[in-house]
């Protein structure tokens, strides 16, 4: 009986994973044009020395050599690097602290207000809030010199000193991207089960041991998530960079990914960027390997 089920249940049964197939079939397709064929291209020109003029030719591991030789490249690793960590702290903490005062009892309309508030940068373009951001950082015109000479104070190169550029990048950056980290902390602090904090307060729990021993073990998967989030994006940031300060001055601000696109649109250097593409896709690939295995110490499902 049971076999005569199965054999009459088998059709529609490959009739559904067809249908399944059919409809993740585009997405599978989108996939593999723009991402899996895109990084093996980029893999096999990283090997070539190719200008879009002369024809591609062989060159090995020239270009990687070049590469690890390239003393621009140490500062513009730096640049980065400390971009992601900044922004990984920023917003991330910032975003936690937005969800944890939006989380307390208070009436409801006051709640959308400030979530739809700080939420609305994040889908602004990246392009449009650069340019304000531009605007405000103005030396001679910027709103933020303007306040800075009502108090007395000399005006300041935001975007022309060294030694400060990278953080007032930093600044746009957190402005834009900390509400998108609040919505997602938010919605876990709001799967937290009453019955936990309700049980320490009885034993006498402050609000301090109540967020540290309640709030973040449980909040941990969703800490790692925005954790990885940001440093990947992090690590990529190109608008930004190129629309307030085209990595200058100097190589003070300079991405790797804006490095790249000067190299590959600008000097026409295909093959170079090919290959620091590929360094940064398997730097990127190794530090989120890194998180994962990290986070069995630290994340509890």
């Amino acid at each position: 009986m049971s076999q005569r089920v199965k054999k009459k249940a088998s059709p529609m049964a490959r009739q559904e994973a067809v249908a399944g197939y059919v409809f993740i079939l585009p997405t599978i397709l989108l996939y593999l044009c723009l991402t899996i064929i895109p990084i093996i291209v980029t893999f096999s020109l990283s090997f070539m020395d190719y200008d879009l003029v002369k024809p591609s030719t062989f060159i090995g591991f020239d270009n990687y050599i070049k590469l690890f030789q390239d003393s621009r490249l140490g500062q513009v690793a730096l640049n980065t690097v400390l971009f992601a960590l900044m922004s990984v702290v920023g917003n991330v903490g910032i975003g936690l602290l937005l969800a944890v005062i939006l989380n307390r009892k208070m009436p409801k309309f006051f709640v959308n207000f400030f979530r739809f508030s700080f939420f609305l940068p994040v889908v602004i373009g990246y392009v449009y809030v650069s340019i304000v951001w531009s605007n405000l950082y103005s030396t001679d015109t910027g709103v933020f010199n303007y306040f800075l000479s009502l108090l007395g104070l000399e005006k300041v190169g935001w975007l022309t000193n060294k030694s400060i550029v990278l953080f007032s990048i930093i600044l746009m950056d957190i402005w834009k991207n900390a509400g998108f980290f609040m919505v997602i902390f938010l919605a876990g602090l709001q799967n937290i089960p009453t019955q936990y904090y309700e049980a320490a307060q009885i034993d006498g729990a402050n609000r301090f041991r109540l967020f540290r021993h309640i709030t973040l073990p449980l909040l941990s998967p969703t800490m790692f998530f925005n954790v990885i989030w940001c440093s990947i994006n992090a690590l990529q940031v190109f608008d930004a960079v190129y629309i307030l300060t085209q990595g200058g001055p100097g190589d003070a601000s300079r991405s790797i990914v804006v490095y790249i696109y000067e190299s590959a649109f600008q000097k026409f250097n295909l093959g170079y960027a090919s290959a620091t593409s590929i360094i940064l896709f398997l730097a990127i690939g190794l530090l989120t390997l890194i998180q994962f295995r990290a986070s069995k110490k630290w994340v509890h499902y």
